[in-house]
């Protein structure tokens, strides 16, 4: 009976020490990174907060302001999907996946062990755009408001968007950039 319980503690502290190991301080992000991510990703949620309440107070649903003639629109629409209105009317997957973005973007940032200064501005930028349309899917009956309005041919516009998108797309290019010029590691 000793003989087991002493198995066992000999045991306990070796797989202890291994699912610590396997988080050690060391390879979390370091005070530079925490600063960037966060920084950017609470000043990107409050930048698109705030230009949706500034042209949403001014602007009816459906008028325009125009900032570049024939260019560049400012107009109040709502989206009730994600890009390009995908998944239209889907409030409660739209939701989930920002959630679980949230999660994976988060769990990338802390245990992903990156660490180019680049890739944590993506993740900060993806964080922002990511909360920002989630905040309306949330408190505004699942409708994303969207007020860029670019036209792209005389009559033709690409589909209204705003900030939180804008933040989205940099995000990606930055992380595409990141990949294509970090060192590989050679096996």
């Amino acid at each position: 009976m000793t003989e087991k319980n002493t198995e066992q503690n000999i045991a306990r502290p070796t797989s202890r020490r291994f699912f610590l190991s396997l988080f050690s301080p060391k390879d979390f992000p370091d005070l530079t990174a925490q600063l960037l991510f966060w920084c950017i990703a609470m000043l990107g949620l409050f930048l698109d907060l705030w230009t949706k309440d500034f042209v949403f107070s001014r602007l009816s649903l459906g008028e325009s302001y125009s900032v570049i003639n024939g260019f560049f629109q400012l107009t109040a629409v709502l989206n009730a999907g994600a890009a390009f209105g995908l998944a239209s009317g889907k409030r409660l997957f739209l939701i989930s996946a920002s959630i679980i973005a949230t999660v994976v973007v988060i769990g990338f940032f802390y245990f992903g062990k990156i660490k180019h200064r680049l890739a944590h501005i993506a993740l900060g930028l993806f964080m922002a755009g990511v909360w920002g349309n989630l905040y309306d899917r949330i408190f505004n009956h699942g409708l994303v408001r969207d007020f860029i309005d670019i036209t792209i041919w005389p009559g033709r516009h690409w589909p209204a968007f705003n900030l939180a998108d804008s933040m989205l797309c940099i995000a990606v290019g930055l992380s595409i950039i990141t990949f294509i010029y970090s060192p590989k590691k050679h096996s």
